[in-house]
């Protein structure tokens, strides 16, 4: 799958270019995830997106039935947006060690964090990158989205 990147890839990718990074499980994907994602490119040159993997979707305690899609679904999908350049999948709770592996410019979480809250903003200030929390869209989430179908 094009875009689909390996660590050393995403190095690779990412050098002479200003690099935005983001990560989330994006598994039901809403308005929030586009504008969020489009005004996170807007930021550098590329972003790159650590999806969150089918095994350590399990560890974010989501529900048992969680993720709904498949990660290489998920990433297929991602990847079909405009303002997506590539995608790395991580098995670990939090994208720590592949933030210290690619070392982007700029780290981009929605507004449910704060630079105080968000484990990985430590490692990214350590080497001078930057940290932008973003407003989320109120009401849009993946999960209210499960929750409503699974009313019916």
């Amino acid at each position: 799958m094009d875009g689909l990147l390996t660590v050393s890839e995403a190095r690779k990718f990412s050098e002479g270019k200003k690099i935005v990074f983001t990560n989330g499980v994006f598994d039901i994907l809403h308005a929030g995830h586009v504008r969020y994602l489009s005004a996170a490119k807007a930021l550098g040159d590329a972003l790159v997106i650590g999806l969150n993997s089918d095994a350590s979707v399990k560890l974010l305690g989501k529900g048992p039935d969680r993720p709904i899609n498949p990660q290489l679904d998920r990433a297929e999908v991602l990847l079909a947006l405009k303002s997506v350049d590539a995608v790395v999948i991580f098995d670990e709770q939090t994208p720590e060690r592949l933030i210290a592996e690619m070392k982007p410019n700029v780290h981009v979480k929605g507004g449910d964090y704060t630079v105080e809250t968000l484990p990985e903003a430590k490692i990214i200030l350590a080497y001078g990158g930057e940290v932008v929390i973003m407003p989320t869209l109120e009401g849009r989430s993946s999960t209210r989205i499960i929750d409503a179908i699974r009313k019916d």
